[in-house]
């Protein structure tokens, strides 16, 4: 394969990914031309157009396809993507076509590269670690798996040094990566579409930690088993790098930091939840082996903003409440419901669900129904199919689901009749999550809940 900086054209399949946008920004920042396909048009493939990217939503052989030439074409693919005869039209003409993993791959081989992997935890950690990059004035660019509330943005080129990339554990993806650095967050059960079950899913990661080549540059949440020497963190217990005395003041959390030879008081930190306090004392662990001090770190972390979809909330001067998070798994969707019950413990709390593909919804039924019952009143929406066919998971549907929640109060809704169910609704705190199209609600929901 020809060295990527020789192609003049990039043309990407499933454009609209979240991942998939971060390259075509890399390519399009590196003034080269960038043009793809996608189903659907989003607010990212919106942005996109914007920034000057072209992109088409019918899967047509048009002019400026035909128009490109093989010898300076590079088309890159999302393996979500079955069957497109735009794609049949490159491998048929003998175009270099190569997964998104492949080139990101490529891509770090030429840097320091920075890679955070896990089953939870994993968008929010790279995003921090690519925020302090960023206040620290490192010359990095990173490759993020959510909108950065810091940079409005899933990509920032600050230079070409380090890379900080959002480990993908579908598809064995990560292990294309070349990581310096890593972070394994958690390796609990997922995608078992491809993995089949825990114990491969947990192979997986044993075989992304074995390409860091340093042990002290591999950090591993404590209480996972990854095969290998690493670096601990924790929070609330003893580890390499650990944080406690967690207390909230007013809106704002505080905690304490320990590293094996300091211990560094009174950060300030604005996102809720302890496990991002855990995703915050890595992050904060690695700067610290950058070379970056703690006067640094502490600004940093104290204006920090999140990611877009991940706990953003909104209260109104109506006293309602409302947050929206991507949560997907039963582990995501405890942690965001622990969060409102610590802090709201009286308030109501509806809850609005899309579950994301069959396969999880069926792999995982009992403890989605689980982590749903924590709600007052549900909405669950119809399952967002992504790559999958329901004819392929028979009797796999919402209304099985729902049969499983214990609650009262609970019904199934299309995304389409969602909001003016809604609307119908008492509460105090309402909750859209997952991580499909559910996201067209939340524009609608924030302009209702303003003038309520």
């Amino acid at each position: 394969m020809k060295v990527l900086e020789t192609y003049q054209n990039f043309y990407f399949v499933g454009i609209g990914g979240i991942g998939m946008s971060a390259l075509a920004r890399y390519f399009h920042a590196s003034g080269k031309k960038v043009l793809g396909y996608d189903k659907t048009n989003t607010k990212l493939t919106t942005a996109l157009m914007s920034e000057g990217i072209d992109i088409v939503f019918e899967d047509v052989i048009d002019e400026k396809i035909t128009s490109l030439q093989k010898e300076d074409t590079l088309v890159i693919y999302t393996p979500a993507i079955k069957v497109l005869g735009i794609l049949d039209y490159f491998n048929e003409n003998q175009f270099e076509v190569l997964k998104r993993a492949k080139v990101l791959g490529l891509i770090t081989e030429n840097t320091d590269c920075i890679a955070v992997a896990g089953t939870h935890g994993k968008t929010t950690t790279s995003t921090l670690v690519s925020h302090l990059c960023k206040e620290a004035d490192l010359p990095f660019s990173c490759f993020l798996g959510g909108i950065s509330e810091n940079f409005k943005s899933n990509f920032l080129y600050n230079g070409s040094q380090y890379s900080v990339v959002e480990a993908d554990e579908y598809d064995r993806s990560f292990l294309n990566l070349s990581p310096d650095w890593a972070v394994i967050t958690s390796t609990d059960a997922d995608h078992l579409d491809i993995y089949g079950d825990k114990s491969h899913i947990e192979e997986g990661f044993r075989q992304f930690a074995a390409l860091v080549p340093n042990d002290r540059q591999l950090f591993v949440r404590k209480g996972i088993e990854i095969g290998r020497p690493s670096l601990t963190y924790a929070v609330n217990e003893v580890a390499d790098y650990y944080s406690d005395n967690l207390r909230m003041e007013g809106d704002k959390n505080y905690f304490d930091f320990h590293t094996p030879t300091e211990t560094i008081k009174d950060f300030i930190w604005e996102i809720p939840g302890i496990h991002n306090v855990e995703n915050a004392t890595v992050a904060l662990a690695i700067l610290n082996n950058l070379g970056v001090d703690f006067e640094t770190l502490k600004k940093a972390i104290a204006n920090f903003k999140g990611i877009k979809r991940r706990y953003t909330k909104h209260r109104y001067e109506n006293g309602k409440i409302y947050i929206d998070d991507y949560a997907h798994h039963p582990t995501e969707i405890n942690a965001v419901m622990s969060s409102i019950r610590t802090f709201y413990p009286e308030k109501k709390l509806l809850v609005a669900f899309q579950p994301h593909l069959f396969s999880r919804t069926r792999d995982f039924a009992d403890g989605f129904a689980e982590s749903l019952s924590q709600s007052d009143e549900l909405i669950l929406l119809d399952i967002y199919p992504a790559r999958e066919l329901q004819e392929n998971f028979e009797g796999i549907t919402s209304s099985w689901l729902l049969d499983k929640v214990t609650l009262e109060k609970k019904e199934v809704s299309t995304l389409s009749d969602a909001f003016n169910t809604i609307k119908e609704k008492d509460f105090d705190i309402l909750l859209t999550v997952g991580a499909g199209n559910i996201d067209t609600l939340y524009d609608p929901i924030c302009e209702w809940l303003s003038k309520k």
